[in-house]
């Protein structure tokens, strides 16, 4: 669910970084770029926090499982 609302995130700040160098805005269209950026990358960041939680779940259930 996290991943989601941050791809959104993401996608709407680029959408506003366009229509800002559209209308001939470059320092807000800088800006917004870039919080967009750092949205994708927070987006990036749950789904490995998300993967990497599920692989130590596997592994504690194989270790307990082997004694």
């Amino acid at each position: 669910m996290v991943a989601r609302i941050w791809i959104a995130v993401a996608a709407l700040l680029l959408v506003l970084a366009v229509i800002f160098l559209w209308r001939n805005n470059i320092s807000a269209a800088f800006v917004t770029a870039a919080l967009g950026a750092a949205a994708w990358f927070l987006n990036y960041r749950s789904q490995l926090r998300a993967r990497i939680a599920v692989d130590e779940r596997e592994a504690f259930t194989e270790d307990t499982d082997e004694n």
